[in-house]
């Protein structure tokens, strides 16, 4: 049997091996050739910055305790500014008024009396005690002035002479004292005790101003144009103070928020307007400007990869207003900025 190196005639099965060679070649030359011309022509993809919607909510809350009695609003409602939202009773602050308002009583009634001063009847039995008084040293007046001159004549001793003049001494005593008796209860009380009075009648009335404040937060108002976001007592359940009731949306006041690294910053400078897209809306394109830029802080840090040719990376928090006014954006929609 000869050797087929010997034979010049290929074999079928060498000139399909041949052809299957070159074909591959061929395709490996083509995947190359595209390779290169889509690297040469394809454009680069733009940078995206995706963002949210946001709007100002606006907790509401009171200083009073109690119970849900009534939820004059859902969630969804749109409300007006002095709209009433909730109304909270609480029997305790209601107890804590009428103490309040008793005390108040008791501190103008005792003011008034120290203002009206002494009794008529007291009054009066100190003008007589000072009448009696003066009769009095009128009377030991007469008779000093008689022992004085039967003294002077010698008719009567030295003694009976200084006891009508002792006499009349404390006659005169006596009716300085009456004088002042009747002078102090005409006066009425001391300018201390007055002021005292006054001022725990102005006690008392804070007392009932402080319970007063409370019960008017049993009315909750809307202060603001918006839309109930979330409510989240039900009626008949009890409150704390302070505890939120609801959360109020004021659409008025949207913006839109960015968290971008901060090579980004340089194409998003304060005050700029920046083309943004909103998907929820059909894609719809407006633009909005830029008001507030705040670093994040440490805990927002892009790490580096590596120890030489890498820097760490800080994200910041970039908020903008739209230009046009879109009712329809609504906080939580996607926004995409297009660098």
């Amino acid at each position: 049997m000869s050797d087929t190196k010997n034979n010049p005639a290929a074999t079928p099965e060498q000139r399909e091996n041949k052809l299957l060679m070159v074909a591959m070649g061929v395709m490996v030359v083509i995947c190359i050739v595209l390779a290169i011309l889509g690297f040469c022509f394809l454009n680069k993809p733009q940078d995206i910055v995706e963002g949210q919607a946001d709007a100002t909510s606006i907790r509401i809350s009171g200083k009073l305790p109690g119970r849900v009695v009534k939820l004059y609003v859902h969630e969804g409602d749109q409300v007006k500014a002095g709209d009433t939202l909730v109304h909270i009773h609480s029997s305790l602050a209601d107890a804590k008024l009428m103490q309040a308002e008793g005390m108040e009583t008791v501190a103008r009634t005792q003011n008034q009396k120290i203002d009206a001063g002494t009794r008529s009847q007291i009054i009066q039995a100190a003008r007589d005690m000072a009448t009696q008084a003066e009769a009095a040293v009128s009377i030991t007046k007469k008779t000093y002035t008689r022992m004085e001159n039967l003294f002077k004549e010698g008719v009567i001793s030295e003694q009976k002479r200084d006891e009508a003049k002792a006499a009349y001494d404390a006659a005169v005593a006596a009716h300085q004292a009456a004088k002042s008796q009747l002078s102090l209860a005409q006066a009425g009380a001391q300018r201390e005790d007055k002021e005292s009075a006054a001022a725990m009648v102005d006690v008392a009335k804070g007392g009932v101003a402080e319970v007063q404040s409370l019960l008017e937060d049993q009315y909750l108002i809307a202060p603001c144009d918006g839309q109930i976001d979330a409510v989240y007592p039900e009626e008949s359940e009890l409150v704390s103070l302070g505890a939120p009731i609801m959360s109020l949306l004021k659409l008025s006041d949207k913006w839109v928020t960015f968290n971008v690294r901060e090579e980004l910053l340089n194409d998003m400078p304060m005050g700029s307007e920046i083309e943004i897209m909103i998907p929820a809306l059909g894609e719809k394109k407006t633009k909005a400007k830029i008001y507030y830029i705040r670093d994040l802080g440490t805990y927002a840090t892009w790490q580096a990869t590596k120890a030489t040719g890498q820097w760490d990376s800080k994200t910041f928090e970039v908020k903008a207003h739209t230009v046009e006014a879109i009712p329809e954006l609504r906080p939580g929609m996607t926004v995409v900025y297009f660098k």
